[in-house]
């Protein structure tokens, strides 16, 4: 996109959706829940993308943003695991990827940042440089909760690969596996905890509170597993993918603002604009566990589809009435078959579930787009944001 936008508070917009493996593909239908989509995301071009008021410069590219995040971020993650029992390190070491499963250096990837970099935005858009310094805690607590979770989800999914090499409970089992997730949730409060800044009380209640609703999210999860295929709803779904992925992105929208002082309808409505883009997240990452290339995602095509998960598309795809749906609903009603993924991913794809995703997402961007234009109106200081949201829907892995 090359044209300038003017940008006007409140107004509705939405962000064009990648097809994993193709084009990207902005949508203009109506989606169930919410308004047609208006079109393309707009974005300033990079000739007239400067530096805006505590941002990251650099045009604001989502790269240039995470990589500061990462580089803001790690020394305070790594200060705070280097605390744990031996023991319990090299767990948490080897899923950071800073290790490998024998305790000797590695080089790999610790994740994308996106969370910590929500905090460290959030917070330079409403109070500068400054106050983006000042929450680096912070945003590592969000980031060792993140990962608590990620531990945990992978022993409950029996997810066997993360960041293309073995989970870490295939490493050293279910028990240490949980039992550092556990210990990286208690390093996240006790970060914020021991925290001089004024605003870190606050953080820790709504991280806290946070954690509590992505612990709902995830019961709800496997509870919905447990139900019959066509016994779940979209309505049932979306909030499940709410608790599970928006939460903790709203939540770290707010913590930023929380640092740089903003008042309470600011911080709300950041988290609302999180949580927003969050369930955009979940909605693109869903498509990718379908139809993502494993090279990129380090996960075998079509994981989601063995295992049965009642992701977002393949519950539109479920409910939507069609021939496709019985026929993936009669799939989905028996044990997997070896080399059964790609009959099933076409079923989702005829039913409508792939399209349908995309369009919720478009919808969720302009809604998350409302939300930041009235938590940062200033539309330089809003860019840095601005950036991340687009790349939550335009990623492929």
């Amino acid at each position: 996109m090359t044209e300038t936008t003017q940008r006007v508070p409140g107004a509705r917009r939405s962000a064009a959706v990648p097809v994993p493996g193709g084009a990207t593909v902005p949508s203009q239908e109506a989606v169930p829940g919410g308004e047609a989509p208006a079109g393309p995301l707009p974005r300033r071009p990079a000739g007239e993308r400067g530096e805006a008021p505590g941002g990251a410069g650099g045009g604001h590219d989502a790269e240039v943003i995470l990589e500061r995040a990462r580089s803001a971020v790690e020394p305070e993650l790594r200060a705070a695991v280097t605390s744990l029992p031996a023991s319990m390190r090299r767990i948490v070491r080897y899923h950071f990827g800073w290790e490998h499963a024998d305790g000797t250096p590695a080089a790999g990837n610790a994740g994308k940042a996106i969370r910590p970099a929500l905090v460290l935005t959030a917070a330079a858009a409403l109070g500068g440089p400054a106050a983006r310094a000042a929450a680096a805690r912070a945003a590592a607590a969000v980031e060792l909760v993140h990962n608590f979770t990620l531990l945990h989800d992978d022993v409950m999914d029996r997810d066997a690969t993360r960041r293309h090499r073995p989970t870490a409970w295939k490493v050293f089992g279910d028990t240490d596996a949980i039992l550092a997730g556990d210990a990286l949730q208690a390093l996240a409060l006790r970060l914020l905890a021991e925290d001089a800044h004024p605003a870190s009380r606050a953080a820790a209640s709504r991280l806290a509170a946070c954690v509590v609703e992505l612990c709902a999210g995830q019961q709800a999860d496997t509870a919905l597993e447990e139900r019959a295929p066509d016994a779940v709803t979209l309505t049932e779904v979306l909030a499940m993918a709410e608790a599970k992925t928006g939460a903790l992105l709203g939540c770290a929208c707010a913590v930023g603002a929380l640092y740089a002082g903003a008042a309470g309808e600011v911080v709300e409505a950041l988290d609302a604009f999180g949580r927003q883009a969050g369930l955009a997240f979940q909605l693109i990452d869903d498509v990718i566990g379908i139809w993502g290339d494993p090279a990129r995602t380090g996960k075998p095509a079509g994981a989601d589809l063995a295992v049965r998960k009642k992701s977002l598309p393949v519950v539109a795809a479920l409910t939507s009435g069609t021939p496709a749906a019985a026929e993936l609903a009669e799939l989905y009603a028996r044990p997997h078959r070896e080399g059964e993924e790609e009959q099933a991913a076409l079923a989702v794809e005829r039913a409508g579930g792939r399209d349908w995703a995309q369009a919720q997402a478009a919808d969720r961007m302009a809604r998350a787009m409302d939300d930041l234009a009235r938590a940062v109106p200033d539309p330089a200081a809003a860019d840095g944001l601005l950036a991340l949201a687009e790349f939550v829907t335009r990623r492929t892995s």
